[in-house]
């Protein structure tokens, strides 16, 4: 039994920097057919889950779409819970230029920093 009322529970968010939403809106603009990003997990690296990014060209059954000043970003159902909250931001790390999240659901990282475990992993 659920005793909270839906409309009090609270809103999950992925968001980006000034930085990342220039650049999604530029690829977005750039590539027939997309309709913004796609955000979420994978299975993974050393330490369990990934984040991944690409172009959305569909919405899919389950999505939670994120509109941030008129870009969006497409969530699935199963990546949501392992997302809430994240800050996704664009930089030059040594030679490349990349994708970062700032995830408060991470809990730990692995020494590479391409994967991340949270509390429902540790379980």
């Amino acid at each position: 039994y659920n005793d909270h009322d839906p409309l009090e529970l609270p809103v999950m968010a992925v968001s980006l920097t000034p930085v990342a939403f220039a650049r999604v809106q530029k690829f977005v603009e750039q590539t027939p057919g997309a309709l913004g990003l796609r955000f979420g997990v994978t299975r993974t690296g050393c330490s369990g889950w990934g984040h991944i990014t690409d172009l959305a060209r569909d919405e899919r059954e389950g999505d939670t779409v994120f509109e941030q000043d008129g870009v969006r970003i497409y969530v699935d159902a199963t990546s949501l819970e392992l997302v809430d909250g994240t800050e996704i931001d664009f930089g030059k790390h040594g030679l490349s230029e990349t994708f970062t999240f700032r995830n408060p659901n991470a809990t730990a990282e692995c020494g590479c920093g391409e994967s991340f475990t949270t509390e429902a992993d540790k379980a």
